[in-house]
């Protein structure tokens, strides 16, 4: 007859047989997608415990196969809204993140994504107050980034200028954030490291010849490619660099005819960074060239270091095909090795369809995407930014 005392001990030597080495269960673990993963945080203690250590993010980006979703951010315009989602790159139903309200339209915009992370500003007013934060999408977490202790400028002056630069350092394995306040004549720059979640203020000199007002009447969009951040000047169009890990500046110069007269000599010329396959890209989309030739250019910067550029001439089988707005048909990002987003068409109150460009076929094809929210009519939808990033489970502070 078993007693009650040799029940539970067989109970317990069950659970023993049954129970699995940390190290096995951290290596399956680690295997898992992003949303996988955090359904087991409630598991148990433990588990949380492994799953929210430093230690398991980095395994996780080693060994994990690489997931990429999108990010986008679309305004209504009939109330200044402005809403962030993030969905999967096939098609489907995407999730609301967040919005801002109160969002000026003619303020500059930027979302840029690194390792996992995403990182926008926006405006209180044309020439107000400018906020930057960085979001994890995988995991619906978002953080404000502190201002920067620095004396701030008067935003009502329209001389004065700032703006806020995403980068990676692979060195350091790090997110940074540059702040840099522009007048026509100084500038001050400033770094946020995630390492220690503090600005700290740096001493560096623009390269000679480079006048604060080229850079100043730039798109202030940036690409990070190579632990560097990468602005374009203006008048002539050239690319000014930004090392973290050496803190300094450089420049060179774009592939000729990546920069054609037509707008390497206007205030804002129709050519824009683009960041494919991890390569630096510049896109020339003049609509009037585009319209002429039914053709658009992007140069890549194939080999860095000796600075060589391969062209990519993408064909329209038609103006219809891809949505022409003021700027013309324009490319966002890419979402693989191969394919290329470019700008989406809003079909109504709460779709859109996103043109993708495939490199190898030379086709297009096109993803449905339904909003988690639906605008009041499809002219009040404002698509601002869409990019792909990769999952990640990357913390971000509260």
């Amino acid at each position: 007859m078993e007693t009650l005392e040799d029940e539970q001990s067989t109970i317990t030597y069950d659970r023993s047989k049954n129970s699995f080495p940390e190290e096995l269960i951290e290596d399956i673990l680690s295997r898992l997608l992003v949303k996988s993963i955090l359904r087991f945080k409630s598991v148990s203690k433990p588990w949380l415990s492994l799953i929210s250590a430093p230690s398991f993010h980095n395994l996780h980006s080693t060994v994990a196969p690489r997931t990429t979703a999108l990010f986008f951010t679309a305004r209504d315009l009939s109330t200044g809204t402005r809403y962030f989602f993030s969905g999967a790159n096939d098609c489907g139903s995407v999730a609301n993140l967040m919005k801002l309200d109160n969002t000026v339209l003619e303020a500059h915009y930027h979302a840029e994504h690194l390792n996992g992370l995403v990182c926008f500003t926006s405006h209180t007013s044309r020439f107000g107050k400018i906020y930057a934060f960085l979001f994890n999408p995988s995991k619906h977490k978002f953080f404000k980034l502190p201002d920067p202790p620095v004396s701030l400028p008067n935003y009502t002056a329209e001389e004065k200028d700032t703006c806020y630069l995403f980068g990676f350092d692979e060195l350091t394995n790090e997110h940074k954030v540059l702040y840099i306040t522009l007048q026509l004549t100084t500038i001050e720059i400033m770094i946020f490291s995630f390492s220690n979640y503090s600005w700290r203020k740096i001493n560096v000199d623009v390269p000679v010849g480079v006048a604060v007002w080229r850079w100043w009447f730039g798109t202030k969009k940036s690409v990070c490619v190579n632990s560097t951040v990468h602005l374009l000047l203006q008048n002539p169009l050239q690319i000014l660099a930004f090392d973290l890990t050496t803190e300094t500046f450089f420049i060179f110069n774009m592939h000729p005819e990546a920069a054609p007269e037509t707008i390497s000599n206007t205030i804002c010329p129709f050519a824009q960074f683009v960041k494919i396959n991890g390569l630096l890209g510049v896109a020339c989309y003049d609509p009037s060239i585009v319209n002429r030739r039914n053709k658009m250019d992007i140069w890549m910067l194939q080999d860095y270091q000796n600075r060589v550029w391969v062209r990519e001439t993408i064909s329209f089988a038609s103006k219809s095909q891809i949505p022409y707005g003021a700027r013309g048909p324009y490319p966002f990002d890419s979402i693989t090795m191969d394919e290329i987003i470019f700008s989406p068409r809003v079909l109504s109150e709460n779709l859109i369809s996103v043109p993708i460009y495939n490199m190898k076929t030379r086709c297009f094809k096109s993803i449905e995407l339904t909003l988690g929210h639906r605008f009041l009519s499809p002219k009040s939808v404002r698509v601002e930014e869409i990019k792909c990033y990769v999952e990640s489970l990357i913390p971000l502070q509260n």
